[in-house]
């Protein structure tokens, strides 16, 4: 997740990746019992998306 953020300026796709790495940790949260943990993330992983998808549109 942290090379993906450090990368996402140069292409879409970094911001995906860090989306997906978002995704996957609060998922880890949800098994693990660390519910703020993974609300925190999955929030981060709604934002990483919404900002791939204005920046695949050219916004």
């Amino acid at each position: 997740m942290v090379i993906a953020y450090g990368l996402e300026a140069r292409h879409p796709v970094w911001l995906a990746v860090f989306a997906g790495g978002c995704l996957s940790t609060a998922i880890y949260g949800v098994l693990s019992g660390a519910w703020i943990f993974a609300v925190l993330e999955a929030v981060w992983s709604v934002l990483a998306v919404r900002r791939f998808t204005l920046r695949r549109r050219g916004a």
